[in-house]
């Protein structure tokens, strides 16, 4: 009885958006491969439409294949406020606003009501960094309260120290904002202002989404451990001085225990196989071109990069989404693009990124930056061009282009021409300098794989993070 009561058990909250519940049933899966029991959430919506994308597989326990396999991981879900046919992405401020006020109460509901029947006994909150409640539900049920950050450390430390960049006028200044280097972040050698995520470049800083983010990280720094997705050796600096702040463990690259078959659906959207098109390109000969699930690309770039798409002459899979150019697509797209492009391009509404950028037909991934996609290509050693548009994206392709040298500017425009396109994507599939980025690449991929191994630096931190969770478990006794 004793083991069982200091047996760990996490309750696992993602934030309900693609690329932060991917990473956190990744470390579901890790944890409990370390011995976790774990009890993870969604909320209703996002298991719905996880649902209908993969009636199959999913059911109503995502995790029912993970237990197959031996791992102790229950299911749940809870409300954010709103039913599941609810269109969030519609009524954004409404939603924002419920999911700030009304969703923490159903949080705390719910979580009262697992640690009151759990066996074992939950006795850790694992919630994503972007949630603003975590400390008050962890404090309220004597639970370690650990923050997971499914982004890399730099864009971490950046809204930590949102003081010192509105101290110095570099964000939310009355006088607006500078505009020279920022030299002065823990950790941080320098960065330009117009590398900052784009809500910290914003002059109005009195939005909802901001607010999401001040009290998100007040948040932070009343919790008990941080936990990163990133290797300590690609942010060494910024990890370190993070430590001196916060007990803080790099654990990353969170990517899937099967990299090309995961056994847990996560998709938000049906997918297209696109496994037998590959399969008949040469190597390395395929460009691809996606922009995430809530990537804001405007409908004259989208015309851009088609035009571009065409000037180039490369084969190419490209991930269009309906609520990127509305249900009209086509009208978006050059006269008779479809046609001209049938037999060297194949355009699908979503797919297995993991399925795609893996296939050895991949020569090139034309990316908005997302911290997931990143990852993946630097696993699959897939050179990178990069087209930023919002949140943190910005960041991260400083961290690619700047520090890494594993990718190249689309443009340093918010507007790209279709002559810039087919030159950026021609440069990125030539053999000269592609090859130079994929050789890189393998040098990143090496730390991403030896961090990985069982002395690597991130399999040593998910050891101190445990050891750590124990002894804290023992304190709150």
């Amino acid at each position: 009885m004793e083991d069982n009561q200091r047996k760990l058990h996490a309750i696992m909250i993602p934030y309900p958006l693609q690329g932060h519940v991917n990473p956190c049933v990744h470390l579901a899966t890790k944890l409990a491969s370390n011995g976790f029991t774990v009890t993870f959430v969604n909320t209703e919506a996002i298991h719905h439409k996880i649902s209908t994308s993969h009636p199959h597989s999913a059911g109503d326990d995502l995790f029912a294949e993970a237990r197959q396999s031996g791992l102790d991981i229950r299911y749940m879900t809870v409300s954010d406020g709103f039913p599941v046919e609810f269109d969030r992405q519609l009524n954004l401020d409404q939603f924002r606003e419920t999911f700030l006020r009304v969703f923490p109460i159903l949080v705390d509901e719910l979580v009262g009501k697992m640690v009151r029947i759990s066996d074992p006994p939950i006795n850790c909150l694992i919630a994503d960094t972007f949630h603003v409640w975590s400390s008050h539900i962890a404090d309220k049920y004597n639970l370690v309260n650990v923050s997971f950050s499914t982004q890399p450390a730099l864009v971490f430390t950046l809204y930590y120290h949102l003081d010192l960049l509105r101290s110095n006028g570099h964000f939310d200044s009355i006088n607006g904002n500078r505009k020279d280097i920022i030299d002065y972040i823990p950790g941080v050698k320098a960065i330009k202002q117009t590398d900052l995520m784009s809500h910290l470049q914003d002059t109005d800083t009195s939005t909802l989404l901001h607010q999401i983010i001040f009290r998100a990280f007040e948040n932070v720094k009343r919790t008990d451990f941080i936990i990163s997705n990133t290797v300590q050796e690609l942010e060494c600096e910024t990890i370190l001085a993070l430590q001196q702040k916060q007990p803080t463990f790099a654990v990353g690259p969170i990517l899937p225990s099967n990299f090309s078959n995961n056994i847990v659906a996560t998709s938000l959207l049906s997918e297209s196989n696109c496994s037998q098109w590959l399969n008949n390109k040469p190597r390395e000969s395929v460009l691809y071109v996606s922009f995430g699930s809530l990537a804001n690309v405007t409908k004259s770039n989208i015309v851009e990069i088609a035009h571009g798409l065409l000037l180039s002459r490369v084969n190419f899979v490209w991930v269009l989404r309906h609520n990127i150019v509305s249900d009209e697509e086509s009208y978006c797209l050059p006269i008779g693009f479809e046609d001209e492009i049938k037999h060297r391009g194949l355009i699908v509404p979503w797919c297995s990124q993991i399925a795609v950028i893996s296939h050895s037909s991949i020569g090139g991934f034309l990316t908005h930056c997302g911290w997931n996609s990143i990852l993946e290509s630097i696993w699959c050693t897939v050179p990178l061009l990069c087209f930023p548009v919002m949140t943190d994206q910005l960041t991260i392709r400083k961290l690619v282009v700047d520090d890494w040298r594993i990718g190249i500017n689309l443009s340093e425009q918010k507007s790209i021409n279709r002559k810039e396109v087919a030159e950026k994507i021609n440069h990125l599939m030539s053999a000269k300098s592609g090859d130079e980025l994929r050789e890189e690449i393998k040098k990143v991929k090496r730390t991403l794989e030896n961090a990985m191994k069982i002395d690597g630096s991130s399999q040593k931190n998910v050891n101190q993070f445990i050891k750590a969770i124990k002894h804290k478990i023992d304190e709150n006794s």
